[in-house]
């Protein structure tokens, strides 16, 4: 399963935020309460398709396609140093596949900002920093464990300490990993590494009712150019009031939202831009036990789709029966859709569409 981590500084939502993404109840706590713990939860991503199907099929199960959400605890200017709450815990998030950054608009005078002033701009380059210094760290120690090891330094490992090296100097520079332009077979050689100034990220502002309705932050333009500049999508949500609205029942939730002018909850918005970020699409499996939503990278096959159902359903693969979302939309059953001919058969490398309703034929 593909996850994202979220970071930022202490109390700016970071929390709050994955507690809706992951329908949690984690400990808010601010900065200082000492919060020092890691939170992991499972993200399921709305998708209107499946509720229809759902509401076809009338299924025992409902399944939506799921990414895994990690939540570390706020780093603040100097973590990398030890100030704070340190940076350790990034290594919590060293290996998910992106970032979640969520920064601070809000105002509210109950909860202090760790610099005393609302500036989003500045945060968000804070926490920038934070994560390339904990690159260096990890670059720095890699070249100590070579450099001080009682074995021989093999052939490869000298090489490996001149690429170390490469990186170790640009960030300290203070460029991003992503800006660094390497050949191939330097790639080669650190493939096993990941950076986290490396991962697709997504910019998440947490504004307060205020703001919100007035649809403007303090420092917007500045933040809105900072991230089309460096092709990061940027979503604005209210955590607080994203909340209020979730512990309502659903007529009481649309009622809300329609008088706060939201078409869309920004944490819907997210967890969709979190799947586009990184370049999944679904596929769907319907019947009366369970309809359901697969992910898979944009681009692959119908085999390798199997695949991800069952690993007999590729060794085994024979055909593969599929139809459209929307032309199944249109015509409202299956039944409908094979008397149109938009029921089709597929080889092993049809590649599947986002949306795709799939029964894999096959023999093991």
């Amino acid at each position: 399963m593909l996850s994202c981590g979220i970071v930022g500084l202490p109390m700016t939502g970071k929390t709050t935020v994955f507690n809706l993404l992951t329908d949690s109840e984690a400990d808010i706590s601010d900065f200082f309460s000492g919060k020092t713990s890691t939170n992991k939860g499972i993200a399921n991503i709305p998708d209107g398709r499946i509720d229809y199907l759902s509401s076809v099929f009338k299924p025992k199960k409902t399944t939506y396609a799921q990414l895994e959400v990690v939540d570390i605890a706020g780093l603040v200017r100097g973590s990398s140093s030890g100030a704070g709450v340190g940076n350790s815990f990034v290594e919590d998030i060293r290996h998910v596949d992106a970032l979640i950054h969520v920064v601070r608009a809000f105002q509210d005078e109950d909860i202090p900002h760790v610099d005393d002033d609302i500036n989003p701009l500045r945060d968000l380059e804070t926490i920038d920093l934070e994560l390339l210094f904990a690159d260096l760290d990890f670059v720095e120690k890699r070249i100590e464990r070579i450099t001080t090891s009682k074995k021989k330094i093999t052939a490869e490992q000298r090489e490996e300490l001149e690429v170390l090296r490469k990186i170790a100097a640009h960030l300290e520079d203070e460029k991003p990993f992503y800006q660094l332009e390497l050949a191939s077979e330097e790639q080669t050689l650190i493939q096993g590494y990941t950076f986290l100034t490396d991962k697709p990220m997504i910019l998440v502002v947490n504004v307060d009712e205020e703001q919100l309705m007035e649809g403007t932050f303090p420092g917007e333009d500045q933040l809105v150019n900072f991230a089309q500049q460096r092709g990061i999508p940027l979503v604005v949500l209210s955590a607080k009031i994203e909340a209020e609205i979730a512990v309502l029942e659903a007529d009481d939730q649309m009622e809300f939202m329609r008088d706060l002018g939201i078409q869309l909850p920004g944490v819907v918005r997210l967890a969709q831009r979190m799947y586009e970020l990184l370049n999944l699409i679904s596929f769907f499996t319907v019947g009366e036990d369970e309809v359901r939503a697969w992910t898979i990278t944009r681009g692959l096959n119908a085999q390798k789709a199997a695949g991800k159902i069952h690993s007999d359903l590729e060794r085994g693969f024979i055909r593969a029966e599929t139809v459209g979302y929307q032309d199944f939309l249109d015509c409202g059953s299956i039944a409908a859709t094979k008397e149109k001919g938009l029921w089709h058969l597929e080889g092993k490398t049809y590649i599947v569409q986002d949306g795709d309703i799939l029964n894999i034929r096959f023999n093991v």
